[in-house]
């Protein structure tokens, strides 16, 4: 009993050292330690490593958590982050944003090291919404171009923002075929009229329909090819 009360003692076995490990960009080693200060750990036998990685699990940036204990005093965490893709409806939840496995979380966006597309869609269609930007983002980065923005509506229709500001309204079907059509398209259209352009509506089965801004007056012209 007596061996047994000690084990079980934090003041005569204590955890005295953390270490925190992983790839961290997003969460420190403080605000682990901060985290674990919220409650007792125990001894280096009563502490139950199981709910320690949950506590961790539960802070904002981290995906996943392992823990181990070393002998005599170290307690050995390993921090896997979040691998933040881009915003989520951000209109909607300014702080949700989906990871690269096309899990929501939410978390302070202020500590983002690089710009992040925005993606908008249902709820439910997550994954087509991730699936539709990759698409779409692979053929125009092969192509100079850049997409900083996706929306999947509830109808499944998808509408593409540039990095030049162009808004592609793409639909429903035939998304890469449409893309084509823009980048084919794309250096006639400059060509045919020395404007920025608003938007080209690519949804039809031959052409396309451009709208230019006139940087005069700021009203929209638009014109069928």
């Amino acid at each position: 009993m007596w061996l047994y009360d000690t084990a079980m003692d934090a003041n005569e076995v204590p955890l005295k050292r953390l270490v925190v490990q992983g790839e961290l960009t997003y969460v420190t080693a403080t605000e682990v330690r901060t985290e674990l200060q919220g409650a007792e750990l125990g001894s280096f036998f009563s502490a139950d490593v199981d709910e320690i990685r949950q506590r961790i699990e539960a802070m904002a940036w981290v995906r996943r958590a392992s823990v181990r204990k070393e002998w005599p005093d170290i307690l050995q965490v390993y921090v896997v982050e979040q691998r933040p893709l881009a915003h989520w409806n951000a209109g909607q939840r300014s702080d949700a944003l989906v990871n690269e496995d096309g899990e929501i979380f939410r978390a302070d966006k202020s500590v983002l090291t690089t710009e992040l597309p925005y993606l908008a869609g249902p709820e439910h269609a997550v994954d087509e919404t991730i699936e539709a930007y990759r698409q779409a983002q692979e053929l125009l980065q092969l192509n100079g171009h850049s997409a900083v923005s996706l929306q999947l509506s509830e109808r499944f229709a998808v509408t593409v923002i540039l990095a030049s500001g162009i808004e592609l309204r793409l639909g429903r079907e035939g998304l890469l075929e449409r893309m084509q059509r823009f980048i084919d398209l794309y250096p006639r259209i400059v060509e045919h009229k020395q404007q920025p352009i608003e938007s080209i509506d690519l949804r039809y089965d031959t052409g396309v329909a451009v709208r230019w801004l006139n940087s005069e007056n700021d009203n929209k012209q638009t014109n069928k090819k």
